[in-house]
């Protein structure tokens, strides 16, 4: 024990304090942690390597003053509702390296001046909303190396002045699409080292401030613009040593002010010329197979283009391999005759995947445990792939704690009964491109991990609930570019926690009453792309929890406003791509209650009735409308809490009518990219701008109102 009286540190460690009493007696039990009387003016409290085990209620009330308390090292499992009342001066709690399971709703109440909370090391496997609620002068919260796999919606709620949020080192799979709202000053979040199988783009665009942005060490092997995320302030994104083997041009077009993206150590041989950030300034591709073929010309000449530094070099051809990609020129890169291009493209085809993320070892070179002869196991990352290896047949003997399978573009067209014994740990399993048309009855049997599955780029035209028996945990199934033209209901009640289903692309026609039988906990549902003429009232019923509903590129006539009767919680509607021409009055007025984000882009609109969006309250945020026919729209007055609206691409018509939009939008401080088309002097000015435009407009509207009688004195109808 050690007292400094300059500091007011007092120190008790390693000497075995089995718990924490009150007063001065021992009235739990235990032996009272010794403080002398000058303790009590203590500002510093050392606990450390303690044998506290539980921190009951109101343990430090007696030490108003403290301002920082170690408890590291103590071996903590419950810390009571209360435990830390009467510290109303406490600026860091270190509760690192316990035994934390849970966190009880009020255990940190009364920390109002708290600005540093530890807890990194624990076992917390969730947290509650409303945890953090008595926080709000928080600035740093460390939750690292515990053992959370999902966030609720509204988990960090009340942390309004937090800006860096630690989340490495659990094992997240799932974000709620609310998981960060309520964070307003966040600037930087580490995820870095979890299993997120996609980017939760919905979820972190919550979390408008971010600076910085760190997702490294993740398995998720896709980033695209349909991942939604937006994040006007972002400068640094991280994604380094994960499993990326492809990314979208626009993947990062909602982040315009992106200064540096890491990338290093994927599995990315090409990459397209990325849109929207024009700040970019760096690129991080060292550790990535890249491929200078003909096709990396375009991102050389983005490169010089826009300025961009990259560390990447080139894994092929032969003759580029180790050239680094600052020191190549577009006409480095040949673009041979039809002979040469066959011969460069077997060699490409022959340094394909599937390859182990860099440093990684693979099976020849001694990589430890079993492994199919074909295959890749890396037990760092407990990833296994077999992928582009002309397989058959399913192999079988991965290493019993794989978390994610690998086995697309392979030639197999059944996934018989219990085709994965021994994976009861698989998180994600990857079956895409393998010309499958059945699932065998059991073929998942003993997946109970299994949370991802992706079946997309198949010939599957449909499956039995038997077939998808053993997977009680599947929160996500995708079934994109199928054959479907029914959505499998009853097959999906084998499925109490399916919580994102993807059917785009198939040639669904019709949704029916019953189509989403086994839906009931469902919260995004994409059937983008298919046939849809009609979807008729109770066909969503089953779904009430829907938040998310995709319904863009298909032949809808007009709002299905019956259909979204029983949605209450629906946030996201996607209608555009339809041939609606029209909206009438109340067309979304079963969802007005919920409803943030609207899209009706691309949809032939020419007509939109002054009530269509009568319902829709303060909750929504965005609503698409470019790139469709209106030569004229009314005033949305009802819409004013928009963060954002697009008129782009309509050809209006600047005239009188056009009025009460000009006014409105004027109120408006919001970017909408409405241009007039017509009358040609007003081409091309700015609808929400052109004050000239409308002139004569209010100077008829002051003329009649002149011309109009005043009521004489003592009429009829006056005072």
């Amino acid at each position: 024990m050690k007292r400094m009286r300059g500091r007011r540190l007092f120190q008790v460690r390693e000497e075995q304090v089995p718990a924490l009493a009150r007063g001065t007696g021992c009235g739990l039990g235990a032996p009272q942690l010794p403080l002398p009387l000058p303790a009590q003016l203590t500002q510093r409290l050392d606990l450390q390597g303690n044998m506290l085990k539980e921190i009951p209620p109101a343990a430090f009330r007696d030490l108003p003053y403290l301002t920082h308390l170690d408890l590291r090292h103590c071996q903590v499992e419950l810390v009571a509702e209360g435990a830390f009342r009467g510290l109303g001066r406490l600026l860091l709690l270190n509760l690192a390296s316990n035994r934390l399971s849970a966190l009880p709703q009020e255990a940190l109440d009364g920390l109002g001046s708290l600005q540093r909370l530890e807890l990194a090391g624990n076992l917390l496997e969730e947290l509650r909303p409303g945890t953090f609620g008595a926080l709000g002068a928080v600035t740093t919260l460390n939750l690292a190396h515990n053992a959370l796999v999902y966030l609720p919606a509204m988990a960090f709620q009340g942390l309004v002045r937090a800006r860096w949020l630690q989340l490495s080192h659990n094992a997240l799979s799932v974000l709620a699409p609310e998981a960060l709202a309520g964070l307003p000053a966040l600037r930087r979040l580490s995820l870095h080292h979890n299993e997120l199988q996609a980017l939760p783009g919905a979820a972190l665009s919550q979390a408008h401030g971010l600076a910085r942005l760190e997702l490294g060490h993740n398995p998720f092997t896709y980033a695209g613009e349909e991942d939604g995320l937006a994040l006007p302030g972002l400068r640094e994104l991280r994604v380094d040593h994960g499993a990326l083997q492809a990314l979208d041009a626009r993947a990062f077009a909602r982040c315009p002010r992106l200064h540096t993206l890491d990338l290093r150590g994927n599995q990315l041989d090409a990459l397209p010329p990325l849109q929207g950030p024009g700040q970019l300034r760096r690129l991080r591709l060292q550790g990535n197979p890249l491929w200078c073929g003909c096709r990396a010309r375009p991102l050389l000449e983005w490169l010089a283009r826009a300025r961009v530094r990259s560390d990447g070099a080139c894994w092929g051809p032969r003759r580029l391999r180790g050239e680094v990609l600052d020191a190549l020129r577009p006409s480095d890169l040949r673009c041979p005759g039809p002979g040469a291009a066959a011969a460069e493209e077997a060699e490409e085809l022959a340094a394909a995947r599937p390859r182990a993320p860099a440093g990684a070892p693979r099976e020849e070179a001694g990589a430890a445990g079993p492994c199919p002869r074909t295959c890749v196991c890396v037990p760092e990352s407990r990833h296994s792939s077999c992928e582009g290896r002309g397989l058959q047949a399913v192999p079988r003997g991965f290493p019993n704690d794989t978390q994610l399978l690998d086995l697309r573009r392979n030639r197999f067209p059944v996934v018989p009964r219990a085709a994965f014994p021994g994976l009861g740990r698989l998180l994600s399993l990857h079956l895409q491109h393998c010309g499958l048309t059945e699932l065998e009855a059991g073929a998942l049997a003993g997946l109970d991990s299994l949370v991802y599955l992706y079946l997309s780029d198949n010939r599957l035209s449909g499956f039995s609930a038997a077939a998808l028996e053993g997977a009680p945990r599947l929160g996500y199934l995708y079934l994109e570019r199928n054959r479907f033209v029914r959505v499998p209901g009853a097959s999906l009640l084998a499925l109490p926690s399916l919580f994102s289903l993807h059917l785009q692309d198939n040639a669904l026609d019709h949704l029916a009453p019953g189509d989403l039988a086994g839906g009931r906990a469902l919260r995004w549902l994409y059937l983008s792309g298919n046939r849809l003429s009609r979807v008729s009232p109770g066909a969503l019923g089953p779904a009430r929890e829907l938040e998310k509903l995709h319904l863009d590129r298909n032949q809808l006539g007009e709002v299905p406003t019956e259909a979204l009767e029983g949605l209450p919680a629906l946030l996201e509607l996607q209608l555009s791509g339809n041939p609606l021409r029209a909206l009438r009055d109340g067309a979304f007025r079963p969802v007005g209650r919920s409803l943030q984000h609207l899209f009706l882009n691309s949809s032939g609109l020419e007509q939109i009735s002054p009530g269509a969006f009568l319902g829709l309250g303060p909750r929504l945020r965005s609503l698409h409308l470019q790139k469709n026919q209106l030569q004229t729209l009314p005033a949305l007055p009802g819409l004013g809490e928009l963060d954002l609206i697009d008129l782009s691409g309509n050809p209006f018509h600047c005239d009188c009518q056009l009025l009460p939009l000009h006014r409105w939008l004027a109120g408006l401080n919001l970017r909408v990219g409405a241009t007039c088309a017509t009358p040609p002097s007003a081409r091309g000015q700015r609808v929400k701008a052109a004050a000239a435009v409308f002139e004569t407009c209010l100077g008829r509207t002051a003329r009649k109102a002149k011309r109009t009688p005043a009521p004489r004195p003592g009429a009829r109808g006056t005072p």
